[in-house]
């Protein structure tokens, strides 16, 4: 029960964070350069009658706070309004969009967390060896570069110089496999699928992967260094098992931290991973509204993905109670 309030406590909380992404989205928008309708009719012979009439039809003509309060009040109602580039709602290019970047992101996620953990954890329990060494330059590597700029180099290695893997597009598991020629069965679309995720996964993965890499080390080491460590060497405890159980899950408190505030920075991180290799995510979606100047697009996908975040933050808080019992929420002794 205590649990239960305080998720309703922090989804409460979540509101005024999410009217401010509003606000400032909304005023940054409007306020820039360009006009969305001229934008639209670029090319095109039009009059003035034509372009006011475009502009009553999104409310381009009324007071900046009145558009806001009809944008909010249709958003409680769940409507996030009409693109006026593609003419279309913006919940359903949003949907269109949205499997792909969740697929790269949960892939690049589910790369670093199996790829940090484990060399963190050598890493701690081989201090100041040459394996610790070797993850150590490893994670400041990763931590410095530029996911894109990992992105290009990735192509030129292994799709242009080697020929072994596409370097755009992406196959989406969740479509018959007929909708793609030369491909019979669900195991060659499978198998398309990772050859096309493998190389924006690695590209986008790779900054997660090192900071992950890096707190993992860093809390292994404090943990092996607990006094409820040496107590269970003292018994004879195998190392194995002080690995396992003593140590190791104590130190995944902050991994947890990390993983659930990373989440903007991978969001980021696949807007210019798709531009890259070419992904029709919600990533190209969004710097073509921005190009656009289709206010009603980067409206929906800015509350989209700042939502998205604060919910990511609200189960990584709520995960501290199952990894740790010393954690509690609002409870008195």
């Amino acid at each position: 029960m205590k649990l239960l309030k305080y998720t309703v406590y922090r989804l409460l909380q979540a509101i005024p964070v999410l009217i401010g992404i509003s606000v400032i989205t909304f005023l940054l928008a409007n306020l820039g350069p360009g006009d969305p309708v001229s934008l639209m009719l670029q090319g095109q012979e039009h009059s003035e009658e034509l372009v006011r009439s475009i502009e009553r039809r999104y409310g381009l003509d009324r007071p900046l706070h009145e558009r806001y309060v009809t944008y909010m009040a249709g958003l409680l109602e769940g409507d996030l309004g009409q693109s006026i580039h593609y003419q279309r709602p913006v919940s359903a290019l949003m949907m269109d969009r949205l499997g792909p970047t969740l697929l790269l992101v949960l892939s690049a996620y589910a790369f670093a967390l199996v790829t940090a953990i484990p060399l963190g954890v050598v890493a701690a329990n081989r201090r100041n060896e040459p394996t610790d060494h070797a993850s150590r330059i490893t994670a400041l590597v990763g931590v410095s570069t530029p996911s894109f700029w990992i992105g290009i180099v990735l192509i030129l290695i292994f799709a242009v110089k080697l020929g072994w893997l596409p370097s755009s597009g992406l196959y989406y598991p969740w479509r018959p496999p007929s909708s793609y020629p030369g491909i019979d069965s669900h195991l060659e679309l499978y198998y398309e699928t990772a050859r096309h995720l493998l190389l924006p996964m690695i590209a986008l993965g790779t900054l997660q992967m090192a900071t992950i890499m890096r707190v993992e080390r860093t809390q292994m080491i404090e943990s092996l260094q607990g006094e409820y460590v040496k107590l269970a060497r003292a018994y004879g405890v195998p190392e194995r098992t002080i690995l396992r159980k003593h140590a190791f899950n104590v130190a995944q408190l902050p991994i947890i931290t990390i993983v659930g505030l990373n989440l903007s920075t991978a969001i980021g991180g696949a807007v210019l991973t798709e531009t890259v290799f070419n992904i029709n995510g919600m990533g190209q979606l969004f710097i073509e509204a921005i190009k656009q100047n289709d206010y009603q697009l980067v409206m929906g996908i800015t509350m989209m993905l700042g939502f998205l975040f604060v919910v990511g933050v609200i189960i990584t808080d709520i995960s501290y109670a199952y990894v740790d019992p010393r954690v509690t929420y609002g409870e008195r002794d």
